[in-house]
Parts: C-alpha cells; sequence; structure tokens
C-alpha cells in the first residue's frame, strides 16, 4: 500500500480509503489510486477486505424471477446503480429472486450482502415486510400503499399524470383516455407503478371534469389494437389517449387507424414513464414522460449507502419527476370535439 502512495502522490490512509470506501475521495483522487493500483499490479483482495471489516460490501437489486422481460427503464436502473456502486466502492449483483417472504429470507440470512434495493415493487409487497422484520438495510425502487416505515425513491406518477394532462389540456383536447398494462392475472398484479397511475388518472379526470375512460391490456400490439377497440366503444368522441404500456403502442396506433382515426390529427398519444428513445421506434413518434431511470438507480445506491453508514437521520423518501417530450403524437384537439 505505501509503494501505491507513492506512486499515485498521495498519503496511505487515502489509499486505504479508496480500497476499503470507508471515506469519501475525489474522482480524481480516486482515478490516480486505481490507476497505481493497475501499474503495480495490486488487486484489492474483497474477500479480506470484508473479514477485516465485518462488510461483504456486496448490494443485491432484487428482482422477481417469474418476471420474463426487463424494461429499458428497469435496465437503465440496474446500470447506472452498480455504476455508481462502484464508484463508492461496492459491488451490485442482479438477484432474482421468488416474492415471497421466504426466498428473501433465504438470501439474507447468510449475510451474503450489506444491504438490498427491491425493484418492481407491488402495492402489498410481501418482500418489503419481510425485510423489515428481518432487520436487513434497504431502500425501495417503488412505494407500497403504505410508505410510513418504508425507505424509498420513486418516481412521481401523480406529478406526471397531471403534467400529461396539463399538456394535452393545453392542446384543447377534454376527452381522454388511459391505456395500462393488464397485470393482474400475473406475478405483478398490483404492481404499484400502474396502480398508482390508473388511480391518479381518475383523480385528475374527475377534478377537471374531463372523459376518463381507463382500459388494460397485454403488453401486445394485438392487445393494443384490442384496446383501441373499447377506448373508442366507452367513447367515441375520445381525442386524447395516455398509455402505459409501450409495448402496445403500434396496436394502439394501429387499431385507431382502422377504425378510420390518424394520430394526432384526431386522436392524441402521450406516452407515461416511458422515454425519448423508446417512443421514436413507434410512428409517429410518440410524445412521452421520460422516466429518470438512471436518477432512480444512483440514488437509491446514494440512500442505501447512507442508511449502512447511519449518516440519514430520518427515512429517506423521494419522489422523482417525468420530463415531458413532445414529439410527433400529440397535436391540438379535432376541431368541434
Amino acid at each position: 500500500m505505501r509503494e501505491v502512495a507513492a506512486r499515485a502522490g498521495v498519503s496511505i490512509a487515502t489509499v486505504s480509503f479508496v480500497v476499503n470506501g470507508t471515506k469519501a475521495v475525489s474522482d480524481q483522487t480516486r482515478r490516480a489510486v486505481t490507476e497505481a493500483m493497475q501499474e503495480l499490479g495490486y488487486r484489492n483482495n474483497v474477500v479480506a477486505r470484508a473479514l477485516a471489516s465485518k462488510r461483504t460490501r456486496i448490494i443485491a437489486l432484487l428482482f422477481p424471477a417469474d418476471v420474463q422481460r426487463l424494461s429499458r427503464i428497469a435496465l437503465e436502473i440496474f446500470m447506472n446503480a452498480a455504476t455508481r456502486a462502484s464508484e463508492l466502492g461496492y459491488h451490485l449483483v442482479l438477484w432474482p429472486t421468488g416474492t415471497s417472504p421466504e426466498d428473501v429470507s433465504d438470501l439474507v440470512s447468510g449475510r451474503l450482502v450489506d444491504g438490498v434495493i427491491v425493484m418492481e415493487v407491488r402495492m402489498d409487497d410481501t418482500r418489503i415486510a419481510e425485510l423489515a422484520e428481518l432487520d436487513v438495510p434497504f431502500v425501495s425502487i417503488g412505494r407500497t400503499a403504505d410508505t410510513r416505515d418504508l425507505p424509498f425513491v420513486d418516481m412521481d406518477f401523480e406529478r406526471t399524470v397531471a403534467e400529461g394532462i396539463d399538456h394535452l389540456e393545453g392542446l384543447g383536447h377534454r376527452r381522454f383516455g388511459l391505456m395500462v398494462e393488464d397485470l393482474e392475472g400475473g406475478p405483478l398484479r398490483g404492481y404499484g407503478p400502474t396502480t398508482r397511475t390508473e388511480r391518479a388518472f381518475r383523480v385528475e379526470a374527475e377534478a377537471r371534469g374531463l372523459g376518463g375512460a381507463v382500459v388494460r391490456c397485454a403488453p401486445t400490439p394485438a392487445g393494443g389494437r384490442q384496446a383501441a377497440a373499447e377506448l373508442l366503444a366507452a367513447d367515441p368522441g375520445i381525442t386524447a389517449v395516455m398509455l402505459l404500456n409501450d409495448q402496445a403502442a403500434r396496436g394502439l396506433i394501429s387499431g385507431l387507424d382502422a377504425a378510420g382515426r390518424r394520430v394526432p390529427d384526431d386522436v392524441s398519444i402521450l406516452s407515461l414513464a416511458s422515454s425519448t428513445e423508446v417512443g421514436a421506434l413507434v410512428e409517429p413518434a410518440l410524445s412521452t414522460m421520460d422516466a429518470p431511470g438512471p436518477e432512480l438507480g444512483r440514488l437509491a445506491v446514494e440512500t442505501l449507502l447512507a442508511r449502512l453508514d447511519g449518516t440519514v437521520a430520518e427515512l429517506p423518501h423521494a419522489l422523482l419527476p417525468c420530463a415531458l417530450h413532445v414529439a410527433a403524437s400529440t397535436g391540438p384537439a379535432p376541431a368541434g370535439r
């Protein structure tokens, strides 16, 4: 360690801070120490550090094993969380697991990890209750119905829905619909984002005196076409559709077109908690409320490590907004509707 300190031009204590992650150092200093370690062939022994510090310096990112796909947002969260953990001297592992209390208990009982980040949170999520019961440091990306004792970071779905309606209402739209993924028969029944979005939409539509049909469909083009038919049956004069189901967007547009409704001339479409890149895959390109996936990943790690270090006095409750990106799928409401 003395040789590394001399090569990097820092103190031995600073090298120790970088190696063990016990104190914050600047990015420039961290790079200097890391480069010196590489040049001298120094290898940081993770097991030895764990034995010495009583920490494994490993964080588990819990993801339901029975969910068969990773969305773009989930991938952004994972990649940015892993990068931030590495910057702070930790390893982050994606840990597919079941959703029962026993599955969570098996993971943490061996003290293989220092803390846990929970993803794909349902309104009534037994994983959260089990982690709290086991007194394991954790943070959830998402919220259960009762958040009083829950440390979380999440998207602000209520604000996202309100700002999405603001955009469309500003274009003259008064007859709205919402399309969400049908999750009630699968492992994500009671999924927080879907439940909160639907609830917020109904509240906003009623408060503003707007038409507010809600349909659920499969995350497929066929599901989107079915949703288009159901929305038009519920309100033939509908002029704006918000969706939380990107994979059905192409089918929604196709179904509207088959019914003689063009996007955006007759019906505007706005995708919620999505991304500009995903919106660009559809024709016409979707206007989106872009999800803060990278920020959620980084903040979840920072929040968990602050809990591990005892540097936060209160349970963290952080809600991040989605950013409006206007593309080709939203436009003025047609005259007379």
